[in-house]
């Protein structure tokens, strides 16, 4: 990934940023630097907080969460919960099936930016968009996160 553009955030775009990441997961962003970093080759925009990649942006829509930025923080809401057996294949970026779930915000809204976590120790393993209700994620078969980002992948390798 190569670096377009980088520069700080101005207090009104940091508490923009800190504004919607604390109304989609209930979680305060704190940090002394807040960088916007832009990509030459990458379909989303990049903010290091303290230098750590802590938010990003995809397709332009609203400041969310990364992996590792979810890890820091510990979301309390938006949180889809996956067992054991969908950990390797969520990790390599796979969309989320129903039966791999035990757990899901029923506040979820089809369409919404979610975090996938694992029920064991809670740890986030990637970044998806809802495909359908929170209420809904439970059951037997079916597609209901499309994985945008997860453990490993380029963004979550990026370096300051």
């Amino acid at each position: 990934m190569r670096v377009k553009s980088r520069h700080h955030l101005r207090s009104d775009e940091i508490t923009a940023i800190r504004e919607a990441v604390a109304d989609h997961l209930g979680v305060d962003i704190d940090g002394e630097t807040f960088e916007f970093v832009e990509f030459v080759d990458a379909n989303y925009e990049l903010v290091l907080v303290d230098g750590d990649p802590a938010v990003f942006y995809v397709d332009d829509d609203e400041p969310f969460l990364t992996v590792r930025g979810a890890n820091d923080y510990e979301p309390e809401t938006g949180v889809v919960t996956v067992d054991a057996g969908a950990i390797s294949f969520v990790s390599d970026g796979a969309d989320v099936m129903r039966p791999g779930i035990v757990e899901a915000d029923h506040a979820i809204r089809e369409g919404d930016l979610v975090v996938i976590a694992e029920e064991t120790h809670g740890k986030v393993l990637a970044v998806g968009r809802a495909l359908v209700d929170g209420d809904d994620m439970l059951g037997e078969g079916g597609k209901v996160v499309s994985s945008i980002h997860h453990v490993g992948d380029e963004l979550y390798e990026f370096s300051a």
